[in-house]
């Protein structure tokens, strides 16, 4: 396969008043084309700010990234990007969500708004408005509104952390059936140890103050993963392991970062 996204960054800072605070730095990764990288870390690490730079969302750093030999200065549709919150349109229809600026009316628009529909499991409810769905199923619209614009990569922020766990874990399947379909890359930011297991084939975990990457795990656990497997625990282990090492220990073992 040839290298899909590659990322160095050697600082990433913001000014606050007259201080300058180094948020990222020294960060060096490679993914490949049709892996899915969590990333994890402690809170004020960079996570998302590592996502938004590669999303081209900001450009305000010393480093580059590269998408299939292309660098990245600014936001385009290869690089799609899933918010936290779903951000639909309140006052259009799922369909008319997931194609937003596309035209309905045009028998390929169709044909492709009909497959998203499809692929995130959202047969029945075209003509609902997010007011009428929940938010798994928001959440669902608006991956399948990136989708529809075939991203080279596709980057998730925290997507299912406003969510109950119930919803979190039924959303995480879906997301895996859409990876193993659409063979996309994927980079997902979370908070949780078990998600970044369960989904992720590379696990980037990132130490805060400066953030910095503190260790790549190659998870090497087949799919459909289960997370009472003593494979999967032991995998769960090296990452509270690292955290350790990083002075984090202050989080409750089982309740995420």
């Amino acid at each position: 396969m040839s290298l899909s996204v590659q990322i160095h960054v050697d600082e990433k800072a913001f000014q606050i008043d007259a201080t300058k605070k180094v948020v990222l730095k020294e960060i060096e990764l490679v993914i490949k084309e049709g892996d899915f990288l969590t990333v994890i870390g402690p809170s004020g690490c960079g996570k998302s700010t590592l996502l938004k730079i590669i999303a081209g969302l900001d450009s305000e750093y010393r480093g580059v990234v590269d998408i299939n030999g292309r660098q990245i200065t600014k936001p385009a549709i290869t690089q799609g990007f899933i918010f936290q919150e779903h951000r639909l349109f309140p006052w259009l229809t799922v369909e008319e969500n997931i194609a937003t600026d596309l035209n309905l009316k045009d028998s390929n628009v169709r044909q492709k708004v009909d497959e998203m529909i499809e692929i995130v499991r959202l047969k029945g409810y075209e003509k609902a408005y997010p007011s009428e769905i929940s938010g798994g199923m928001s959440q669902r619209v608006a991956i399948a509104r990136a989708l529809i614009r075939d991203p080279e990569v596709l980057l998730l922020d925290e997507p299912f952390g406003a969510l109950d766990a119930f919803t979190r874990q039924h959303l995480q399947d879906v997301l895996i059936d859409i990876w193993q379909k659409k063979k996309i890359t994927m980079v997902l930011v979370t908070h949780d140890i078990d998600e970044s297991i369960y989904l992720g084939t590379d696990i980037a975990i990132l130490r805060a103050n400066p953030g910095q990457l503190q260790k790549l795990i190659h998870v090497g656990l087949a799919y459909p993963r289960s997370r009472t497997d003593s494979s999967f625990q032991y995998i769960r282990q090296q990452v509270l392991k690292e955290f350790e090492k990083t002075d984090t220990a202050n989080f409750k073992d089982g309740e995420g970062i």
